[in-house]
């Protein structure tokens, strides 16, 4: 099952040394007070921040600099001490960083998700005060920085009864998860869904949301030792059957649906033969949606599966959705996930790195000392 990779930077704000091993997490996400610091000028913190100037792996490079304090203007926020970080899995996987099609100029900050607490604000800020918690909404590059100071506008206050970890990590993979549900086709409770990729927190996401609906989810993973507990797991989440790719090797699959109607949507984050599996689930008129290409391999799609089913590819991106003006409701469909966590109905799992970071970020962050802001 994949895990989301979160580093906890206010664990540590009095400099907590363990000699074995770290408190549970649930005494980490204790969070202590904070006394939010007052200063006589209109100016930031000084900051530090992970910086890359070229492309290339990040533990080549990634530095920590030093950032002078900046002005903050009359409608901005200075968010401060963020709470939490996500890894992204391309990075723990040491593939490049600065080659997403959309990429800030370089010099840029890494980061772009995570949970941050307001820090200071401008006069004219009137929906936000120091200790709110925040998430920049949409996400925006740069949060590998121990303060940052934009406008009003582009944060997010999210409730703080909300467990931090999925605050830190619901703006990319559980909205792409829930946009796709909706976007697509018309489901209705007692409808069904296919999708590969299961384990995946886009696809975990999507078991869970559909469940909540009463939408049927039919999942396939990869052939591997354990598969078993990883069928258990996903059926935990919600999923109504979980088949491995080679029990699938079988003229008719939809036979092994049971009483489950035939998904009239499937989603694709793998290509290749996984592609082919969702496309024979669907049915007449059907549609598989594309959001990852896992395996590097193409789709390939029967002249009859054109013809005689009438079956249609779409693509679904979230920064281009985020981009149009669909983007205004994000906050609102922000609050709703971040809801069914409150409530259990949603979640995933993550890996929790406190004083031992991940390579090659482990001597990023002791550098930066992001965790002993405040």
């Amino acid at each position: 099952m994949a895990t989301a990779r979160l580093v906890h930077l206010k664990a540590a704000l009095h400099r907590r040394r363990w000699a074995s091993s770290p408190p549970p997490p649930s005494e980490l996400l204790r969070l202590p007070n904070i006394v939010v610091r007052s200063f006589s000028t209109t100016m930031s913190p000084p900051s530090k921040a992970i910086v890359y100037d070229e492309q290339g792996s990040p533990d080549a490079v990634c530095k920590v600099r030093e950032l002078p304090p900046v002005p903050i203007k009359d409608n901005d926020v200075a968010s401060g001490c963020w709470l939490l970080q996500l890894i992204p899995p391309t990075l723990i996987g040491l593939k490049n960083v600065g080659v997403y099609p959309v990429r800030p100029p370089v010099p840029a900050i890494g980061g772009y998700e995570g949970v941050g607490e307001v820090h200071s604000v401008g006069p004219a800020v009137k929906g936000l005060g120091p200790g709110d918690w925040v998430i920049p909404s949409p996400p925006s590059s740069g949060t590998w920085q121990t303060y940052v100071v934009k406008e009003e506008s582009v944060w997010h206050r999210i409730d703080k009864s909300t467990p931090m970890e999925y605050a830190a990590t619901i703006t990319v993979n559980p909205l792409t998860a829930l946009r796709m549900l909706e976007d697509f086709v018309d489901l209705k409770s007692g409808d069904a869904v296919v999708q590969n990729g299961a384990t995946s927190i886009v696809g975990q996401c999507i078991v869970q949301i559909a469940r909540v609906r009463g939408i049927h989810s039919i999942n396939i993973i990869r052939d591997r030792a354990g598969s078993d507990e990883v069928k258990q797991k996903l059926k935990e989440l919600g999923a109504d059957e979980v088949f491995t790719e080679s029990q699938l090797d079988v003229k008719n699959v939809k036979s092994l649906l049971a009483d489950i109607p035939e998904p009239a949507l499937g989603f694709n984050c793998v290509g290749g033969n996984a592609a082919s599996l969702v496309l024979k689930f669907l049915k007449h008129g059907g549609t598989m949606v594309t959001y990852g290409g896992m395996s590097k391999k193409p789709i390939t799609v029967s002249t009859s599966s054109f013809i005689f089913k009438d079956l249609s590819l779409r693509g679904f991106w979230l920064q281009k959705w985020m981009s149009s003006e669909k983007a205004r409701e994000c906050r609102d469909m922000i609050d709703y996930l971040l809801s069914l966590t409150r409530s259990g109905e949603l979640k995933y799992e993550y890996d929790l790195f406190i004083s031992v970071f991940p390579s090659p970020f482990a001597s990023l962050f002791e550098k930066a000392k992001m965790h002993e802001c405040g």
